[in-house]
């Protein structure tokens, strides 16, 4: 019984947190969408449909770990999160840097989430999604699926290729930034490390789920979210 009510009670803190990083990071989207209708930069607008993509990625966590995993919300959940979230960061930041530079990876980038769009909704699960807990998509997703006698790369390949070349892209560029402006504009060298630790919390919460520890997920969201959207704001009011 005892056993029981302290599993219930950790869903529901990580059901309450959640909720928590998903009305902070759909605040954080509107406040970016605003901000670009008023001045239209486009780090602004990519960072803003990033934030998005965060929101309702942790919408659908909440909404998973409260009511259960449904095939759609998981996808959506792992679409988002995994796949659309590094990748939108990775070109806004290049963005920031150098708008003829954004403007030049955003369609490619636009072309990869569509990719990975349609491998996240139609690749097959290898496992039933579990009962309770947050999946890892190491155990219900494959690196590739087949339809019709055609291998295709699966949400996992997806995934593990926006993480590791969006957080090289997004980490570079900032570590860069900050040595430069370590002297000259010690606020935008401080708004750059920022946003490395804000990319960096939830990969370290992904690499706890799929070593069991589903419950880290939750606060490294809400801690990634805020460094990111602190780093940013520090970042961008220091050009």
């Amino acid at each position: 019984m005892k056993n029981g009510w302290r599993v219930s009670t950790l869903v529901a803190m990580d059901v309450a947190l959640a909720v928590i990083v998903a009305v902070i990071a759909t605040g954080f989207a509107l406040h970016l969408f605003s901000g670009w209708r008023s001045r239209t930069r486009l780090h602004t607008e990519i960072w803003a449909v990033a934030f998005a993509a965060y929101a309702l990625a942790t919408w659908s966590l909440a909404y998973g770990s409260a009511f259960g995993w449904t095939s759609f919300n998981f996808r959506t959940f792992y679409f988002l999160g995994a796949i659309a979230n590094i990748s939108l960061l990775a070109a806004g930041s290049i963005a920031l840097k150098s708008e003829k530079a954004g403007r030049r990876v955003l369609s490619p980038v636009i072309l990869w989430l569509v990719f990975g769009f349609f491998a996240a909704f139609l690749a097959p699960f290898v496992m039933p999604l579990p009962a309770a807990g947050i999946p890892a998509g190491s155990e219900v997703f494959g690196y590739t699926f087949t339809i019709e006698a055609l291998t295709l790369p699966g949400p996992r390949m997806f995934a593990a290729f926006s993480g590791a070349v969006g957080s090289v892209v997004i980490i570079t560029l900032a570590v860069v930034s900050a040595l430069r402006a370590w002297k000259p504009m010690r606020r935008l060298a401080y708004g750059n490390l920022l946003i490395v630790a804000g990319v960096l919390a939830p990969a370290f919460g992904g690499v706890l789920v799929a070593r069991g520890e589903p419950s880290a997920l939750p606060l490294s969201l809400a801690v990634g979210i805020t460094l990111l959207w602190w780093g940013y704001r520090m970042a961008s009011s220091a050009k």
